[in-house]
Parts: structure tokens; C-alpha cells; sequence
């Protein structure tokens, strides 16, 4: 009787033992995680567009198009391979006068929406999205729709945006002109502005190649003195919907 008991003796003094090691353990798993440093788990970075400085130009635009006007280049890329090239035209005081974005797609997905949108949100950002149709002109990349803000006395005399896009290669050409006094100027400044783009180089790409050498047998020039022909442009506009040049 006296070994049993012996036993339960031992048994609890070593479950006793075994109870106080666990609790010893788990005081000290508590101190030490509280002075572990927070862990932050880096979320993948958002798959966004980004200057890439150290791009070379692939393309350019005869000064002789905007005189007197500076101009910036600037190189966007998205790590899908999609590529941006922006001209910016400006004039006195820093004011835009003119912009032309050439892009081409990588695998990125294009959130383009409608070009009138795109177009209104680009110039403006914070303005009015409400365009309405302005035309076609004519160039050597081929027919080019514009878009004019709708309505209000200043519709006549507002800046043109312009959008064309070419299916092989995948190419697309935007922005937008405020240069000339009307209309037909600012239709021919567009037009002029589009004839004049060179391509520098194609890296890699021959169809980017072939497609401006194909252009190039297509191309109108502007005067002498840089300013737009009225007579290379050819327009169905809104004003004048059914009609192609002068009666």
C-alpha cells in the first residue's frame, strides 16, 4: 500500500514538473514575440506606368512646326512592355500649346475607354469630358478623327484633339493642338505636326520600320516656312460633313 502510494506521489510531483516547464516555455515565447520588430508584408508593387529616363528617343517632330515654341520629350514605360513616347509644345509663360503621344502596347491591358474620353481627360483632367466629333484629316499614317469640345460659343475656336490608331503594327497616335486662328488652321497645324514625325530608330520592331517608310511615300509637306498648307488637308468636319475641299 505504501509503494502505491509512492507511486501517485511521484507521478504528480512529475506531472507537476511537466506542467511548470510548459508554463516556463510559453512565458518565455510571449516575451520574446513581443520584442520581435513587426513583420510588414511588402505587397506586390501595382503594375504602373513610369518614366524611364534613361530611354533613348525613338522618334521626332521638326521644330519648324511649332517656332518659337519649346519642347520636352518625355519616355513612359509599363513593365508589360508597353511604351510611351510625349511630345509637349509650350509657349510663353510655360502655357501648352500642343501635345502628341505615340504609343505602343505591350501585353499591358489598354484602358483606353472611348477616345473622345481618353482625349478629354488627357488635356484636362479636371474639366468637362464632353467632346463631339470635329472631322477627319487626312496624313500620312492615314485618316485621323477629331474631336472639338461640344458646344458654347467657344466650340468654333477651341482646341482640336486628334486619335488614330493602326492595327499591324499596334501603333497609336494622340494628343492635341491649339495652334492657328480657326479651324482649318488648327486641322492643317494637326496635319502638318503628323507629316513631320520621323522615326529615329525601331529598335528590334522591322513592322514599326516598314510602317514609316510606307508613310513616308504617303507624306505632304508644310511650307517652307514650317506653317501648314491648307491645301494638304483634306477634312469631313462637322460643319461640313459631305464635303471634301473647296467647291
Amino acid at each position: 500500500m505504501a509503494a502505491f502510494a509512492d507511486e501517485i506521489c511521484g507521478t504528480l510531483a512529475r506531472l507537476c514538473a511537466y506542467l511548470m516547464v510548459l508554463a516556463l516555455m510559453a512565458i518565455c515565447g510571449i516575451a520574446l514575440w513581443n520584442h520581435l520588430p513587426d513583420i510588414v508584408i511588402a505587397e506586390p508593387s501595382p503594375k504602373t506606368w513610369s518614366q524611364a529616363e534613361r530611354s533613348a528617343p525613338a522618334f521626332a517632330v521638326s521644330h519648324f512646326i511649332f517656332p518659337g515654341k519649346t519642347e520636352t520629350y518625355e519616355i513612359f514605360r509599363h513593365p508589360e512592355g508597353g511604351r510611351k513616347d510625349i511630345f509637349h509644345w509650350s509657349g510663353a509663360g510655360g502655357a501648352l500649346v500642343a501635345e502628341l503621344e505615340i504609343y505602343r502596347p505591350g501585353t499591358e491591358i489598354d484602358q483606353v475607354g472611348s477616345a473622345a474620353g481618353y482625349l478629354a481627360a488627357r488635356m484636362d483632367p479636371a474639366g468637362t469630358r464632353e467632346l463631339e466629333a470635329a472631322g477627319i484629316i487626312d496624313s500620312k499614317f492615314g485618316a485621323v478623327t477629331l474631336f472639338r469640345r461640344v458646344g458654347g460659343p467657344e466650340a468654333a475656336h477651341a482646341c482640336l484633339r486628334f486619335y488614330r490608331h493602326v492595327d499591324e503594327p499596334k501603333f497609336r497616335l494622340s494628343g492635341w493642338s491649339c495652334q492657328g486662328e480657326d479651324l482649318p488652321a488648327r486641322r492643317s497645324a494637326i496635319t502638318c505636326m503628323l507629316n513631320r514625325l520621323i522615326l529615329l530608330s525601331a529598335g528590334h520592331d522591322a513592322k514599326l520600320a516598314q510602317l514609316f517608310a510606307h508613310a513616308e511615300l504617303r507624306r505632304s509637306d508644310c511650307g517652307s516656312s514650317g506653317a501648314p498648307l491648307l491645301s494638304a488637308d483634306w477634312v469631313m468636319g462637322a460643319d461640313n460633313p459631305r464635303l471634301r475641299g473647296a467647291l
